[in-house]
């Protein structure tokens, strides 16, 4: 299932995206909500979400977050998006901007898209991919204050959790992997995830990883929270 959302006024479309994927969590409380982003995509991780089965149930919710601002990602999601829209999995397509025929593709396979535009001088939105960079590169207090922001603008914990965990994720393929293909990550991503690898020992990555998991789980089960589980762990680094 495929929505889409786009147009220039940022904050009213955003804004209609977490309400779309506050309400599909409402009707579907265990599944597992991932955030996409240009750099994420792949063909592998396009098939794994469309078919793949989240980590508490057999769904995910995956918000594709401004992925068409990248030629190479939109050239990848647009003959994947019939699969992606048979998918029992939901996902949310936000685009502050689409060409025509991009519109056209898009539409075809929309169970629903709306726009929102005419807005001026809006700010472009918090940049997610800013947190990982501070992950990264362990600094602390940095990824605090901007896990603050993006709460703070409206980010849900299990985007913040998603985007996070991939990185992670990324960091340990870069290291356990030879080259960029071996890791399965873009060139770009795997050179950069393996510098910030070198803030961490090996060991240390793969408690990150298994705590990541972990805080995912007790949110769901027994708590905390997530968003209050997240900040601690980001004090822990």
């Amino acid at each position: 299932m495929l929505y889409l959302i786009y147009g220039n006024d940022f904050e009213k479309a955003r804004g209609k995206a977490r309400e779309l994927i506050a309400d599909l969590q409402k009707r579907k409380p265990n599944a597992e909500v991932f955030r996409l982003e240009d750099e994420m995509v792949s063909a592998g991780k396009l098939d794994e979400l469309s078919g793949g089965q989240g980590l508490f149930e057999r769904k995910y919710i995956v918000f594709a977050d401004n992925v068409f601002r990248s030629a190479e990602a939109k050239e990848i999601v647009l003959k994947k998006l019939k699969s992606l829209a048979d998918s029992e999995n939901v996902f949310i397509f936000l685009e502050d901007e689409l060409g025509k025929a991009d519109l056209k593709e898009l539409e075809k396979f929309a169970k629903k898209v709306q726009k929102f535009s005419g807005a001026t001088n809006k700010e472009k939105p918090f940049n997610v991919f800013s947190l990982t960079e501070k992950l990264g590169r362990r600094d602390k207090r940095g990824l605090w204050i901007l896990y603050q922001k993006a709460l703070a603008e409206g980010l849900a914990p299990e985007e913040i959790h998603g985007i996070l965990f991939w990185q992670i994720k990324a960091m340990l393929a870069a290291v356990l992997a030879k080259t960029a293909e071996e890791s399965g990550l873009k060139p770009f991503v795997f050179q950069k995830s393996r510098v910030f690898a070198k803030n961490y020992s090996l060991a240390e990555l793969k408690n990150l990883s298994s705590k990541m998991v972990a805080v995912y789980h007790n949110s769901r089960r027994i708590g905390p929270d997530l968003d209050v589980a997240l900040e601690r762990l980001i004090l822990e680094i």
